[in-house]
């Protein structure tokens, strides 16, 4: 009889995550942070001489939600820093790719995501109407990202990804840093969020 293929992840806190039970207990923001700064996003196919991360991905998806949606509570704003926390584990993976794979990969993606939200006091998942500005935001990055990073044109971008109202994007400069700085942001933002949820 064959042997199960492992399904799960030795992280670097010494935790033993589970890919198919992912439990609350075997989350760490350490290794959320850790792994999201060195995920890039585009497939890596972006300008500069670092890879855009996830981590800084997502730390621009918190600021965009939060002018959405001003009076936000710490706790939704938290769950649009964490709206990609999943792919600590299984990577960024364009959208041409998450249709191949299909159903298996939402089903993943979904376990990973109601852990993580357990362990940081969220529900394990949030309301549609938030997951729905959240995924605006996701959005509006994704177009910065686009047109300042990934050689898309602002008519490319506008169809891809929806023109952004001018006034959210205002200011929205993106800059690329080494993984350390950006796991750093990524952590020191999540402790910001989860003090004032306190």
């Amino acid at each position: 009889m064959a042997k199960a293929p492992r399904a799960w992840q030795r992280m670097l806190s010494g935790r033993r995550l589970d890919l198919l039970d992912p439990t609350p207990m075997d989350i760490e923001i350490e290794d959320i942070a850790h792994g999201l700064a060195f995920v890039a996003r585009w497939n890596g196919q972006t300008k500069g001489d670092f890879a855009y991360s996830v981590a800084e991905h997502s730390v621009l998806v918190e600021e965009i939600f939060s002018r959405l949606v001003p009076d936000a509570p710490p706790k939704w704003r938290l769950a649009a820093l964490l709206h990609d926390a999943p792919e600590y584990v299984i990577g960024d993976m364009i959208s041409p790719v998450k249709a191949a794979i299909g159903a298996n990969y939402g089903a993943l993606d979904e376990r990973l995501t109601a852990a993580i939200h357990i362990r940081f006091g969220l529900p394990a998942q949030i309301p549609a109407m938030v997951k729905k500005k959240i995924k605006k935001a996701d959005r509006i990055s994704a177009w910065l990202e686009a047109t300042q990073l990934a050689g898309f044109s602002i008519t490319e971008s506008n169809k891809f990804f929806g023109k952004p109202d001018p006034a959210i994007i205002d200011g929205l400069v993106l800059h690329l840093r080494p993984p350390v700085e950006t796991r750093e942001a990524f952590t020191r933002r999540h402790k910001e969020l989860l003090d004032s949820i306190a």
